[in-house]
């Protein structure tokens, strides 16, 4: 980190420690701690609102290099505004952050204050750069449209998520209603959707609605992809009598690492529970084939359980490094 920056986080967190103790002089070495603390604090938001930004001037591009020369509309929020939009003489700019108000007042009261307020400023961003920066048409093949704008709006809608934020506030109102409902947060996304489609289609056509589908379906994959990660990863649990065959196998041929578990069967020969140690280890979906592969070289009867990780950090993912011998 820059030394000046360095210089202004030791001096603040000085001043803050000193406040806390009533103005007592404190050591260097007390200090150090707070220092790092907020040097990870400011690392981290730098880089949110890094993701902010350009998720908010990528969601400008799909409205107004696709959606809007177009008429077209999407799902959520910005489907809403983009549907005011058509029958009144508003502003879209305006509209986003009308329509999104009431969704940021109910995030500040069931999510949490920061969040609110990032989310105001992500919506109050796109507003302004939807209204003042000027983007090229692109095309006026519908097909295109649909599939582009979905993946430009997507891809902001992601990154804004990547950020700490929503531009959207209709996946707000879905995480309220499904724990009051029993319903799951998709399956309010899909009723609403299905309203707004519905609208879409009575106030505009059936054809746009359809398209407004595509849409839709474009930019919620975009979403997955952006917020979950393109390469997908797996986490393995095997239970096997030969663990350590298999943890070898794991650490040795496939250059993977893996975490040991000390667990203990239910139900042995005998009846009784016993010992047994349980590997867990995380690859890729085209290593999964190889990985089998190579447990049933060893272990036929293993017990294999799978699951889709959707987030990762920190530890060795990727292969080991071999040693040098």
């Amino acid at each position: 980190m820059n030394p000046f920056l360095s210089k202004l986080l030791f001096e603040a967190a000085r001043k803050r420690l000193e406040k806390k103790r009533l103005g007592k002089p404190v050591r260097k070495r007390e200090v150090l701690p707070l220092v790092r603390r907020l040097q990870v604090e400011l690392t981290h938001a730098i880089k949110e609102y890094i993701f902010i930004v350009v998720g908010v001037f990528s969601a400008g591009f799909g409205l107004k290099g696709f959606l809007l020369p177009n008429k077209f509309i999407d799902g959520g929020a910005t489907g809403i505004s983009l549907l005011l939009q058509h029958v009144t003489s508003i502003q879209l700019g305006i509209l986003l952050v009308m329509v999104n108000l009431p969704f940021l007042i109910l995030a500040y009261r069931t999510i949490g204050q920061k969040f609110a307020l990032k989310s105001i400023a992500a919506i109050a961003f796109l507003a302004v750069v939807v209204h003042f920066v000027e983007y090229p048409t692109i095309t006026d093949d519908k097909l295109l449209i649909a599939v582009f704008g979905g993946f430009f709006l997507g891809l902001g809608i992601g990154m804004s998520m990547r950020g700490g934020s929503v531009i959207d506030g209709t996946e707000v109102l879905a995480i309220f209603l499904s724990r009051k409902l029993s319903l799951t947060i998709g399956d309010v996304l899909l009723i609403i959707n299905i309203i707004i489609f519905s609208v879409g289609a009575y106030i505009l056509s059936v054809e746009t609605a359809l398209y407004a589908i595509l849409t839709y379906l474009s930019a919620a994959k975009t979403v997955d992809f952006v917020v979950d990660g393109v390469e997908e990863y797996v986490g393995v649990t095997i239970i096997s009598n030969k663990h350590e065959e298999l943890r070898l196998m794991l650490t040795e041929k496939l250059q993977r690492a893996c975490t040991i578990y000390a667990g203990k069967g239910g139900y042995g020969k005998s009846g009784d529970s016993y010992d047994k140690d349980i590997i867990y280890t995380i690859v890729t979906r085209l290593e999964l084939a190889k990985l089998q592969t190579e447990i049933d070289k060893i272990d036929k009867r293993a017990f294999i359980i799978m699951g889709i990780v959707k987030d990762l950090k920190g530890g060795m993912i990727k292969k080991k490094p071999m040693k040098d011998h």
